[in-house]
């Protein structure tokens, strides 16, 4: 079987060094070069030609954002950044990148080893299956949708889940939200700390208030409530209201936070009152929650597979019937609001 071939970019020499040591621990996966800079790394991308290339944003001389907008172009190559706690992250995935990790901090050697074999493996071989050159093809966006029917929004609760390519899909999703969406609830895989930065970037941008959530934060129009990166989020009803609670667990579905948590307690606690759209990302997490949620008679939308980075989570959602309305992403706002003024 044909390796993974991977191109491993960073101005530490210690740090490249462990990522290399943690992606030389999967069998699948082959380091082809490591570039201190990005013209070193050009010149290796013309050379061996990799399948995967780890990037780092903070990098003297020109930084990992700017490489990715002149690189894309000329080379699409999936790209997995390597980030401190910076939201220049989101900046990255908005030109290109595929996906992120942070950059471990307050970790043992060893820990630190464990760390990257776990989510850079993992990252890389999933970044290795996405075509670049299709995902960043011009797609149209979402727009504010019109308001031309009212909705009952006290009543009822949204519900999004996305993994791989969530960000961007996300913030698309919500652009189109109007202040009087009802009460909105979403899970993104990712690291604690970047989902606060997620959550003030979008509120800066967007129609709607945007927080991460906290446990207590009530269910109301017009705000979105985005889960804590290590933390689950579930929906819970406090008399007639209903509310979220935020804790650690274990991994469900291999992640915290976990969108089948997330679905299955809106399953539970709104029922038919719910809307939930499971959006691009790898693997099966939210499949089983939103399929709850349509047999407890809400309704669910799953991503089409020509709009996802990573047809993955919505692919197996819409295998096991659990999609209601299968579309692109660029019409999930207007059919989430399409659904709501029906209920």
């Amino acid at each position: 079987m044909r390796k993974i071939k991977v191109l491993v970019v960073d101005d530490s020499a210690m740090f490249a060094n462990l990522m290399i040591n943690g992606l030389r621990a999967d069998s699948s996966l082959e380091v082809v070069g490591v570039a201190a800079n990005p013209f070193e790394a050009r010149d290796m991308i013309l050379k061996y030609r990799p399948d995967v290339m780890t990037l780092d944003i903070e990098m003297p001389r020109m930084d990992g954002i700017e490489f990715l907008q002149r690189l894309m172009p000329q080379y699409p190559i999936p790209v997995v950044m390597v980030s401190s706690l910076s939201d220049k992250v989101f900046d990255a995935l908005r030109v290109g990148a595929v996906d992120f990790i942070s950059k471990p901090v307050n970790m043992t050697k060893e820990e630190i080893l464990n760390y990257l074999k776990r989510e850079l493996c993992t990252k890389v071989k999933i970044a290795s299956t996405v075509n670049v050159s299709q995902m960043k093809k011009a797609v149209p966006k979402s727009s504010a949708v019109s308001a031309d029917k009212n909705i009952n929004n006290k009543e009822l609760v949204v519900a999004l889940g996305a993994s791989t390519g969530g960000t961007e899909a996300l913030a698309d999703v919500i652009m189109g939200f109007r202040a009087d969406i009802p009460g909105t609830i979403v899970t993104q895989h990712m690291p604690p700390g970047f989902t606060k930065m997620f959550a003030e970037r979008l509120n800066n941008q967007c129609a709607v208030k945007v927080k991460e959530a906290a446990t207590g934060d009530s269910i109301v129009p017009g705000q979105v409530l985005i889960a804590p990166g290590d933390k689950h989020l579930r929906l819970v009803k406090n008399g007639e209201h209903f509310q979220v609670e935020c804790k650690k667990g274990e991994r469900v579905s291999g992640h915290c936070p976990s969108v089948d948590v997330m679905f299955e307690s809106v399953a539970k606690v709104a029922g038919r009152r719910a809307v939930a759209a499971i959006l691009t990302g790898m693997g099966k997490d939210g499949a089983d929650g939103l399929l709850a949620i349509r047999r407890s008679g809400g309704h669910t939308i799953g991503q089409d597979e020509a709009s996802c980075v990573v047809y993955g989570m919505p692919k197996v959602a819409y295998d096991i019937g659990a999609v209601e309305y299968q579309l692109p992403l660029s019409a999930i706002s207007n059919k989430i609001y399409s659904v709501l003024s029906t209920m």
